[in-house]
């Protein structure tokens, strides 16, 4: 019948994008090439920022050593991260990856920030201000010699990225989920494309635990990360971050690139903004 059908499709589907090349992703990632700067804007470095935020201990910091391992091609472990429930990034800091070919850098850069937790914490007005650009590396509060008081647009986050925890994300409180709101809609306020990863998903699926390539044809992930976080599902995406491996997934690896790979292009788009009369024609 239909749902069969469907059902075959939807399976076959999924089971191609595993099967694919995942070389052609990583050349996508390494080939990715940086916005070119306003001419009334200074910027530098040219490159993309991502910055990412999210409740204490859901894989923040383990998702940037994820993202360094799989692009190095080794396991690696420069972002420090914890699992005892308590912030373990104290200040704002950026992490560029090299490129082991040239020495050269990626032309992203990720920004750790302190997770949001009940009484302490990142508080909204410090991510704010790093979404505005307008906190250096070491930056602790408002007032200190690391906030940034003329930001260039190298400065300012390109993408916003939460980053959750699948199997804690109905346990969070609602003060947190209150927090994560207001910085989406501070977001959207400025324009700055916003997505989700969901980490450890194959803790709360079975079937995933089984084979990470069933991911995308779970319904309860799915279902628990729109529903809690209330993003479109097209803009959450699935990954399990290396923790107890000690040597590369494929699968693993496949799917921290398809994240990465949105959320550079999500971060282009915003850097790159399409000219007036081309959005103007394609409106009529």
């Amino acid at each position: 019948d239909l749902h069969t059908l469907l059902g075959k499709y939807e399976s076959s589907k999924h089971m191609f994008v595993f099967s694919s090349d995942e070389s052609e992703y990583l050349q996508s990632v390494r080939g990715f090439e940086p916005f070119q700067p306003h001419d009334d804007e200074k910027n530098e470095d040219q490159h993309i920022r991502i910055l990412l935020h999210g409740p204490v201990g859901h894989g923040k910091s383990s998702f940037i050593n994820s993202v360094n391992s799989v692009l190095q091609g080794r396991m690696t472990g420069r972002a420090l991260a914890d699992a005892c429930g308590k912030s373990f990034t104290k200040k704002y800091k950026t992490y560029k990856i090299t490129k082991e070919e040239d020495g050269t850098f990626y032309p992203f850069v990720f920004n750790d920030i302190m997770g949001l937790e009940k009484d302490q914490g990142v508080c909204e007005e410090d991510i704010k201000l790093a979404m505005m650009g307008h906190v250096r590396d070491g930056y602790t509060v408002k007032d200190d010699p690391y906030y940034n008081t003329n930001p260039s647009l190298s400065d300012k986050a390109h993408v916003l990225v939460c980053v959750v925890s699948a199997n804690e994300v109905h346990l969070l409180n609602h003060d947190a989920m209150k927090k994560m709101r207001n910085v989406r809609l501070e977001a959207s306020d400025m324009g700055i494309p916003q997505m989700a990863i969901l980490t450890n998903i194959d803790e709360v699926c079975p079937e995933v635990n089984a084979d990470l390539r069933n991911v995308y044809k779970s319904q309860f992930v799915k279902k628990t990360g729109s529903k809690s976080l209330g993003i479109p599902l097209n803009y959450i995406f699935p990954v399990k971050n290396y923790h107890s491996e000690i040597t590369p997934n494929d699968d693993l690896e496949m799917l921290i690139l398809m994240a990465l790979r949105q959320i550079i292009n999500f971060g282009k788009d915003f850097a790159r903004p399409l000219p007036l009369h081309h959005t103007i024609c394609n409106l009529n």
